[in-house]
């Protein structure tokens, strides 16, 4: 909490002096401009009819030079967002936002690079092709306990929506998780939070990651190509891709997090999962920026509260129904409740996922892990309401 306290001083601190300096920055222009209008008025011609035309273009002008920038104290205004798989329920509000047009409205203008899966996301990031990340919590813990200060902006999902699946021809064979050894098993993406999802089910077991062979397949069509044409034995996954499989019979499900009960049931509690997360010293460098971005995503969220599928799907491309808007549609309806109404973090539920990654990631496990660093509320707490 003491290191919160710093981190929030910072950025208060970075506010107020770029808001002095853009107070200075104004009051020196308006000088000008007044200097300006005093000479045009010097300037005035003496015709009656010839006052009232050029009165409206000095007004014109003046109202334009003297209103506040919207971008007023913006450090940034292109970002460029990182994401693994776009389409899935699970990072729905980046849609809405994109979608609605809140990014544009406060003053941003975001580039998505939608990506193979999270762990993809997290090396554009460190690598410094993105900016920010719409993607899992743990991702935070992971890098903190690898000397990456990543910090978790805004909350959008509450429980992960991950769901584990069987193909069915092998449902007969495979009761449990630890069926699985030996198998070849799908997952967004290699360091994905739907390896991470599966490398935690098979502890449970008493096996290890590497007792099973892991797969990248990606979500959507994809996927179901490589269950019918049997590439994988198994799959970690999230919808709309999962109730097309379930829906075309090709699955089993195993474990699921869709719901709260379920995830209390593979967890133990809470479990925080979809984020707008960055590196610490984009916070701390762009200040406002991330207070926009944060804005942005909590408008996008509170849109979607009290909405109907059918009226959240109106906003959202015609790709991502596949071609079976009915279907999209059931899958939306069973992950509504996912979603954070506030994007506020709780307090607890963090020490859930520093629990279960330290079962299997060795250096999670030996790593003095400070939770405050992973996640902050203040953006949030700041949203206009």
């Amino acid at each position: 909490m003491k290191q919160q306290k710093i981190i929030n001083k910072k950025v208060r601190d970075k506010e107020q002096n770029i808001k002095r300096r853009e107070e200075s920055k104004t009051r020196a222009i308006r000088g000008q401009r007044t200097k300006i209008l005093k000479i045009f008025a010097f300037s005035l011609p003496p015709f009656p009819f010839l006052l009232f035309p050029l009165i409206l273009c000095l007004l014109s002008f003046t109202l334009c030079l003297l209103l506040p920038s919207v971008s007023l104290g913006l450090e940034k205004d292109r970002v460029v967002l990182a994401v693994g798989g776009k389409i899935g329920i699970l990072y729905l509000p980046l849609t809405v936002v994109e979608q609605k047009g809140f990014f544009k409205e406060e003053g941003l203008q975001v580039e998505i690079q939608d990506v193979q899966g999270g762990g993809k996301a997290l090396q554009a990031l460190i690598g410094g092709s993105a900016d920010v990340v719409v993607g899992g919590y743990d991702h935070t813990i992971q890098m903190q306990a690898r000397n990456k200060d990543v910090t978790a902006v805004v909350l959008l999902g509450r429980y992960p929506g991950l769901v584990l699946g069987v193909r069915s021809d092998l449902a007969d064979r495979v009761k449990q998780v630890g069926d699985l050894k030996g198998m070849k098993v799908g997952v967004t993406a290699p360091g994905s939070s739907t390896h991470f999802f599966i490398n935690y089910l098979l502890s449970k077991q008493g096996l290890k990651p590497t007792d099973i062979s892991v797969i990248g397949i990606g979500q959507g069509n994809t996927v179901i190509a490589a269950v019918e044409h049997k590439q994988v034995d198994a799959l970690a996954n999230v919808d709309p891709t999962i109730t097309m499989l379930e829906n075309r019979g090709l699955i089993k499900i195993m474990a699921d997090t869709r719901t709260e009960q379920g995830t209390r049931d593979i967890y133990g509690g809470e479990y925080p999962f979809a984020t707008l997360y960055t590196r610490r010293d984009f916070i701390e460098r762009y200040p406002e920026t991330t207070q926009r971005l944060v804005n942005a995503f909590v408008r996008g969220l509170r849109w979607m509260q009290g909405k109907s599928p059918e009226e959240i799907a109106q906003v959202l491309p015609e790709s991502y129904f596949a071609g079976d808007k009915d279907l999209y549609l059931k899958a939306l309806t069973s992950s509504l409740t996912m979603f954070s109404p506030d994007g506020r973090f709780p307090e607890t539920a963090p020490q859930t996922v520093l629990t279960v990654l330290s079962l299997f990631d060795e250096q999670v496990a030996q790593a003095h892990i400070d939770l405050s660093k992973t996640y902050t509320n203040y953006f949030v707490d700041r949203v206009p309401k």
